[in-house]
C-alpha cells in the first residue's frame, strides 16, 4: 500500500510539474512588435513616398535593436484602412530595444524625412504571446 502511494503522489507531483512548465511556456511573452501605418498627404506625389518608404527601409541596417522588418501596401479588400496605405512591422528582442530605437539619431532623422508628407499615423506595439 504505501508502495502505491507513493508511485501515486510521484505521478500526481510529476504532473503537477509538468503543467506548470507548460504553462510558464504558453505565457511567455515573445519579441516587441512595433507596427507603423502612415497616410500620406494628397499633395505627395509618389516620389515622395517612395523617398519616405526607402528611408524607412534603411533602419534595420543603421539600429542593431531592430531584429526583423517587414513591410507592405494595404491590399485589404474590407475598406476598412481608414486611408492608411502602408504598412512597417518592426519588430525588436523586447522593450529595451524599443528604447534603444526611438530616440536613435537614425530613427530621429527619419522622422523628419517623413513629416512633410505625413497626413496621420497609427502606431501599435504589442509582445507576441505565445
Amino acid at each position: 500500500m504505501k508502495k502505491l502511494l507513493a508511485v501515486l503522489l510521484a505521478t500526481v507531483f510529476t504532473s503537477s510539474a509538468l503543467l506548470m512548465a507548460n504553462h510558464h511556456k504558453s505565457s511567455e511573452k515573445g519579441p516587441l512588435r512595433h507596427v507603423v501605418m502612415f497616410q500620406f498627404k494628397d499633395s505627395s506625389s509618389p516620389k515622395d513616398i517612395k523617398k519616405v518608404v526607402d528611408a524607412f527601409n534603411e533602419l534595420p541596417s543603421k539600429i542593431d535593436s531592430i531584429k526583423d522588418y517587414e513591410f507592405g501596401t494595404n491590399n485589404s479588400p474590407e475598406g476598412l484602412d481608414d486611408g492608411f496605405t502602408h504598412i512597417f512591422l518592426v519588430t525588436f528582442e523586447d522593450d529595451a530595444g524599443r528604447a534603444k530605437y526611438l530616440p536613435h539619431p537614425d530613427h530621429l532623422a527619419f522622422v523628419e524625412i517623413l513629416k512633410p508628407h505625413l497626413e496621420k499615423v497609427m502606431v501599435l506595439d504589442f509582445s507576441a504571446e505565445h
